[in-house]
């Protein structure tokens, strides 16, 4: 089928060469010419304004806007709204927050217009193995892009007949329930990372010079992690990252350990307070982020290598300007 993508970064350039492999028409727009030639040169419909995105597509169209969550989404989803007509769907790709997703969706439902949030994960390395994909909308308008969720999940371009949920993606629910869901994943995903890395920080102390000579070990943590990876309870991606990252230097020293978050950790505790659900684990993960901006150790530097890893996130700056504000 065709879509569009606007947003051509590191998400968005690679669901779009997802999308042409498995023989999707794609428009791409960018605000950076250089993006959009070097998605034209792999198959895509270039398009250097919105104007021209709603042009290149046949009614009913389908727009994927792959923004940061906040202005940008808001005001490209506005002028799309503009543009687009009564039957049309605009897809937020992005890390947006839920409630947005749920004002945003009653604007456009009033145009006649689809509002359905993606809630995507898989980062860099979803270009080949796939996105998992939490989605919210209205049954038709999902059921009308199945063709480009199965193609952009880990099932391949796979369509079936009962629950999509083994193929990487599912309709989790009404408008804003992607986001949601994506906001816990990512919630989630801060305490396992808090976890891996203040293991490997024991290990990598089992040494120090502060432990008594007679309980002191030489551990390689770069082998410990590979041997992790295979038969252990704990293997995971996460844990594939990290041992790439202790291979190539067991002390991570490219990194500061300043660790960002981009909003979604906080969103998830906020909910959690606010309906008086305990969430011990994934706020003290959060806090650890906060507190290693201003005094990272080597647990910071082990998820700064994560993050890089998976998304290819860049480090905080240390001492900076809180993240996310």
């Amino acid at each position: 089928m065709q879509i569009a993508m606007i947003g051509l970064g590191r998400m968005g350039a690679n669901l779009s060469r997802r999308l042409i492999k498995h023989g999707h028409k794609v428009v791409v727009s960018d605000h950076s010419a250089a993006a959009i030639e070097a998605l034209t040169k792999d198959g895509g419909t270039p398009a250097s304004s919105l104007e021209d995105v709603v042009k290149a597509l046949e009614p009913p169209r389908a727009v994927w806007v792959m923004l940061p969550a906040g202005d940008a989404t808001e005001t490209t989803i506005n002028r799309l709204a503009d543009l687009m007509s009564p039957g049309d769907i605009i897809i937020d790709g992005g890390n947006t927050n839920w409630r947005d997703d749920l004002r945003r969706a009653a604007v456009l439902k009033a145009r006649g217009i689809h509002h359905v949030d993606v809630g995507t994960s898989g980062g860099v390395l979803g270009a080949t193995s796939g996105y998992c994909l939490m989605i919210g909308g209205d049954k038709d308008a999902v059921s009308r892009l199945a063709p480009v969720f199965a193609a952009l999940a880990p099932g391949d371009g796979k369509v079936s007949r009962g629950s999509t949920a083994p193929d990487g993606w599912l309709h989790v629910g009404p408008n804003g329930a992607g986001h949601f869901v994506k906001m816990v994943h990512n919630g989630i995903e801060y305490g396992l990372m808090q976890a891996y890395a203040e293991g490997f920080q024991i290990l990598t102390e089992a040494n120090d010079p502060a432990v008594p000579e007679a309980e002191r070990m030489p551990l390689d943590i770069a082998a410990i992690a590979e041997v992790w990876r295979h038969g252990s309870i704990v293997e995971s991606k996460l844990l594939d990252v990290t041992a790439r990252a202790l291979e190539g230097d067991t002390t991570l020293a490219e990194f500061s350990g300043a660790v960002d978050d981009t909003g979604e950790g906080r969103w998830t505790i906020q909910t959690a307070i606010e309906r008086a659900i305990p969430v011990m684990t994934l706020s003290a993960a959060l806090y650890a982020r906060f507190r290693s901006r201003k005094q990272p150790n080597f647990a910071d530097k082990v998820i700064s290598a994560m993050r890089r890893g998976f998304g290819g996130h860049s480090e905080a700056k240390i001492g900076g300007k809180v993240a996310g504000k």
